[in-house]
């Protein structure tokens, strides 16, 4: 329209799109270990901690985790497959790290205590904590409502709760990404290798 020098017909009729207030951040290494920290200090987070130790070592997406069946995990290769994700190339298999593997055999530990696993079910299965406080601290933990065939459907609060107080209010789980995705670069790992770990075109 600019070349054709006809904007200036409808500039006024358009409304811009709103942009993003952030892009979203990366972590120091020293953020990165202090909510790690963190995030191991009540069982409630536990869900969100295990999320974020596979985002930080995968690149994973949210979503891409929640959608994670055991018949994607193959422990003895160390490799994760992502089938239901955001785009064609977001279909892809990912190495998995030993702090990622060591995180995904607890998750099946967990699974185990409620009972046999299938491939058809789901890595972070659907649950409903239910927590005894004496004032703020938590004496007793249960799970109730487990179904290993409906995924969890987030891990918002917890993730809310654990940021800010490890003193990193608003940092959005999908920041962890930006920050797998950093440290890959960081690494010398080739921009090709990025983009399929990543899920990238």
């Amino acid at each position: 329209l600019k070349r054709a020098k006809l904007w200036a017909r409808v500039a006024d009729d358009i409304r811009p799109l709103r942009e993003p207030s952030t892009i979203g951040r990366a972590l120091t290494e020293e953020d990165k270990q202090r909510l790690l920290r963190t995030a191991v200090m009540k069982p409630e987070w536990e869900t969100a901690y295990l999320a974020a130790i596979l985002c930080l070592n995968t690149t994973a997406r949210g979503c891409e985790l929640k959608g994670l069946q055991w018949s994607d995990i193959d422990l003895f290769q160390r490799t994760i497959t992502i089938r239901k994700t955001k785009t064609a190339a977001g279909e892809r298999m990912i190495p998995l790290t030993g702090v990622a593997a060591s995180a995904l055999a607890r998750l099946r530990t967990r699974a185990e205590s409620f009972g046999p696993v299938e491939p058809s079910h789901f890595v972070f299965a659907a649950f409903v904590p239910k927590f005894k406080f004496n004032d703020t601290n938590v004496v007793g933990y249960n799970v109730t409502g487990y179904d290993p065939t409906k995924h969890i459907n987030s891990w918002r609060t917890a993730w809310r709760s654990l940021t800010k107080k490890a003193g990193l209010p608003g940092f959005r789980f999908h920041d962890l990404r930006h920050c797998a995705i950093t440290s890959l670069a960081e690494s010398g790992a080739a921009d090709s290798t990025i983009m399929a770990i990543a899920g990238h075109v």
